[in-house]
């Protein structure tokens, strides 16, 4: 399925690593979207986990800002206007105090 229509959970990836690791929670990667707006810059992985459709995409390597995450969701957003669960997903990680 690559309907842009069909898809209702967002997903996006802080770093390029982020978006391989998502694939392994995928069951069938779905070919590219049919279309996507003009307006929108994404690059995105087509699937499902369960009953959702769900979009991915990564920020651009080597940029990381709350304004870039803003622009990518908004993107996001002119493609795949059914998209109503968004989730921003990171891996991070601390020194122990």
């Amino acid at each position: 399925m690559s309907d842009p229509q069909a898809y209702t959970v967002g997903w996006i990836c802080a770093i390029t690593a982020e978006s391989i690791i998502a694939r392994a929670f995928l069951n069938e990667e779905h070919r590219g979207p049919r279309y996507v707006s003009k307006y929108d810059n994404n690059s995105y992985i087509l699937d499902y986990i369960g009953s959702y459709n769900v979009v991915i995409t990564a920020l651009s390597k080597g940029e990381y800002s709350t304004t870039l995450a803003v622009t990518v969701v908004r993107d996001m957003l002119y493609s795949f206007l059914n998209v109503r669960i968004g989730l921003i997903v990171s891996i991070g990680g601390t020194t122990p105090s």
